[in-house]
């Protein structure tokens, strides 16, 4: 029997799934643990179970002690975790797979979309403030997205997904820019590979779907957000630390830009200084991928990796740990 601390509760069907094998769940309550606090709990573990928001560093992987076998992280991204510890000390790491929740954050980012390029924000808070009195086509007058071109940074499945609901539900031109070429959205939606300079100016919408990487971060700064078009809507829901949301308050208070939608943030859980000021922009709390089927299925995949793992199997979704 393995002890699994999972470090905040998540979806119960996977977690029952590890008890139903015989394990032992301890599930820590739902509130945010330090690093210190992390090292307390996780004593004895043979998996830790953790989220997005738990630092994994090297000191909490000794606290563990010499039984943990595996770190599996409930999310796509594996950021919060010292992958080079990680190796070091011999043990696997796994995500939950992309596929379950990219359907629902590309229909978030889709929503983010339209609510920026409408004016939902101001025209809700116009409503909800009572100053509604007659109808008045002169206020409210947003962009109108069929046929415009749609600029994709990152086509995996996430990227791709968004790429294929604007351009065969909007009839969008794509353009992306990637490391690699995306034959199937060129072959199926005639999408364009191109620069990011070039993406950057002749999109209507940027929608953000790269990795957080020392090469990603920070990729759409001063110079990026310059090259927008002023009528540009600016889409992200990959991690906040890929633009930088300093220059991207100023593009916004400068009207350089139409408009941003974000779900995720620079320095979350905070937003930057004077962001929550501005109506053109519309953010939420980190919930892209929070609809039940994706909830329920991500705790499923979890426990499928764990129970791969202490079976002495592969598990589905490995994290490629570093070559240094």
């Amino acid at each position: 029997m393995a002890r699994i601390a999972v470090t905040r509760p998540i979806a119960d069907n996977g977690l029952q799934k590890l008890r139903d094998h015989g394990h032992e769940v301890v599930v820590h309550e739902d509130w945010l643990m330090n690093e210190d606090q992390l090292k307390d709990f996780v004593q004895g573990a043979d998996v830790i179970l953790c989220l997005l928001t738990d630092p994994i560093t090297d000191a909490v992987m000794e606290a563990a002690g010499p039984n943990l076998k595996l770190i599996a992280t409930y999310n796509v991204g594996f950021d919060n975790i010292d992958l080079h510890a990680a190796k070091r000390r011999n043990l696997m790491v796994t995500s939950t797979a992309g596929f379950i929740s990219s359907i629902a954050v590309a229909e978030h980012a889709f929503a983010l979309m339209f609510a920026v390029a409408r004016l939902l924000r101001p025209a809700d808070n116009y409503m909800r403030g009572g100053q509604y009195q007659y109808w008045n086509p002169n206020i409210f007058t947003g962009q109108q997205l069929r046929g415009k071109t749609v600029g994709i940074i990152g086509t995996g499945q996430i990227g791709s997904l968004f790429a294929t609901m604007c351009a065969e539900g909007l009839n969008m031109k794509v353009l992306y820019t990637d490391v690699v070429n995306s034959l199937p959205l060129e072959m199926t939606l005639g999408a364009e590979k191109v620069e990011l300079n070039q993406l950057l100016e002749q999109a209507d919408v940027v929608s953000v779907h790269v990795p957080l990487l020392p090469s990603t971060t920070g990729m759409i700064s001063h110079d990026q957000l310059n090259r927008m078009k002023p009528t540009a809507v600016l889409i992200n829901t990959a991690r906040g630390p890929i633009i930088d949301e300093d220059a991207l308050v100023h593009a916004l208070r400068e009207r350089k830009i139409w408009g941003a939608g974000l779900d995720v943030f620079k320095y979350e859980p905070h937003l930057a200084n004077g962001m929550g000021e501005l109506d053109n922009v519309v953010v939420t709390p980190h919930i892209a991928s929070a609809t039940e089927p994706t909830r329920i299925n991500m705790s499923d995949n979890v426990a499928t990796n764990i129970l791969a793992v202490l079976e002495g199997k592969t598990p589905p979704c490995p994290v490629k740990l570093p070559a240094d």
